[in-house]
C-alpha cells in the first residue's frame, strides 16, 4: 500500500508534530472545486474523548485542506453495531470508522493480543508493545484485510467489571455470575474459564440488558461505564484492570488509495495527533473519574491481579489463545508483558 508506506515515513512512527513544525503541507493536489466526503463512524457515546478529539481532526483536516475534505462523524453506533461498520467499511460504504481491537478480532485474530486477561500491568508496558512490535505486527495484519490501520493506537483504557448484586474481590465471586461481555470470544472464553457465566451483548443494548437483568453485571473502562451511565444500574464497581483494549482508526483501502498522497498526509498527521490527545485525555480523566463515579453511588473496591492470573493458569486459558495467535504473536506480547503462560 503506497499511500500507507509514504505516509509512514513523513510521518517517523508517530511524529504527527514533525510536518507541522516544517510549516505544514502545501495546497493539496485536488482539482478546482473538487471536494472529499467520507462518513466516519464509532460506537462511542457522544462526550466520549474519542468523539471530542475526531471532531477537532476533523475541522482541523477541513482548514488545512481549504474545505476540500469533509469529514462526517457518526457516534453512538449511528451507522449500526460493530459489525454491520465492520461489514460497511470492507464494503468500501463506510470510508472511515473507530473499532476496538477486539471488535476488530472477529476478522483479524491478532487485533485482540493486547486484550489477553491480566496480561499487561500498566499504561507504560501497553503503550511500549503498542508503540512497538507489537502494534507494528497487528498492523501489518489488519492491511492484509484491505484495510489501512492509521499509526497511533486510540485509548480503550483498561476494563473493570461492574455489578448490581455484589463486588467481585476474588476469582471464586465470578463462579456462576451474569456478566455482558462484548461479541469478543477472547473475553467471553477468559470470563467462561473464570467461572463465570457471560453474555455476549452489543455495547448499544447493555444498559438495557443490565436494567432488565438479563445481565448482573458487566466489564468495562471507567470512562465508558460513565458516559454510558452503567452507574444508574450498576451499584458496585470492581478495579480489576482484567484487559487492555484500544481503538483503531481504519479506512477502506480502495479508498484511502483514491485519495491525493497529500491530502492522506493531511489527513493522517491530524487523526494520529488526535490519537495521541485522547491518550492524554483517558490518563488525565482515569484520576477524576472514580471520586466521580462515587459520587454518583458506585462503591469501588480493589482486588488481586495475581491471584485472577492465577486462577486462569490453572485452566487451558492461556494454552488456547497462545495456538491460537501463535509462537511469534505470543512472543512478542511475552516481549512486553513477560511469561504470561
Amino acid at each position: 500500500m503506497t499511500g500507507l508506506t509514504r505516509r509512514r515515513l513523513l510521518a517517523s512512527g508517530l511524529g504527527a508534530a514533525a510536518a507541522t513544525a516544517c510549516g505544514g503541507l502545501p495546497r493539496p493536489a485536488l482539482a478546482q472545486g473538487q471536494k472529499l466526503s467520507f462518513k466516519l463512524g464509532t460506537d462511542l457515546p457522544v462526550p466520549h474523548p474519542v468523539n471530542v478529539r475526531l471532531k477537532e481532526a476533523i475541522a482541523a483536516i477541513a482548514q488545512e485542506t481549504n474545505g476540500a475534505v469533509e469529514i462526517a462523524l457518526f457516534p453512538s453506533n449511528q451507522l449500526g453495531s460493530d459489525s454491520d461498520m465492520l461489514s460497511q467499511i470492507r464494503s468500501g460504504a463506510l470510508e472511515l470508522a473507530t473499532f476496538p481491537g477486539t471488535v476488530v478480532s472477529t476478522l483479524v485474530p491478532a487485533t485482540s493480543l493486547t486484550g489477553l486477561g491480566f496480561a499487561f500491568p500498566s499504561y507504560d508496558t501497553v503503550w511500549a508493545a503498542m508503540d512497538g512490535d507489537v502494534g507494528g505486527y497487528i498492523r501489518r495484519a489488519i492491511e492484509k484485510t484491505n484495510l489501512v490501520p492509521f499509526e497511533a493506537t486510540w485509548d480503550n483504557g483498561f476494563r473493570q467489571i461492574t455489578t448490581s448484586t455484589k463486588p467481585i474481590q476474588t476469582p471464586a465471586d465470578l463462579k456462576g455470575f451474569k456478566i455482558r461481555v462484548p461479541v469478543v470470544p477472547l473475553w467471553v472464553s477468559m470470563f467462561a474459564a473464570l467461572g463465570a457465566a457471560p453474555v455476549s451483548i452489543p455495547l448499544s443494548e447493555a444498559y438495557s440488558s443490565l436494567q432488565t437483568k438479563i445481565a448482573d453485571g458487566q466489564e468495562n473502562p471507567l470512562a465508558l461505564i460513565n458516559f454510558a451511565k452503567f452507574y444508574e444500574v450498576q451499584r458496585y464497581c470492581s478495579l480489576t484492570n482484567h484487559a487492555w483494549d484500544g481503538f483503531w482508526m481504519m479506512a477502506n483501502g480502495r479508498v484511502w488509495r483514491s485519495i491525493p498522497a497529500d491530502v492522506q498526509q493531511i489527513m493522517t498527521k491530524h487523526l494520529n495527533a488526535a490519537a495521541l490527545k485522547e491518550r492524554g485525555d483517558i490518563a488525565r480523566a482515569n484520576i477524576d473519574l472514580r471520586k466521580e463515579l462515587e459520587a454518583k453511588g458506585l462503591v469501588f473496591n480493589g482486588v488481586d491481579p495475581g491471584a485472577f492470573q492465577a486462577a486462569l493458569r490453572r485452566t487451558k486459558f492461556y494454552t488456547q489463545w497462545r495456538e491460537k495467535f501463535g509462537a511469534e504473536a505470543w512472543a512478542l506480547v511475552q516481549k512486553y508483558a513477560g511469561d504470561i503462560g
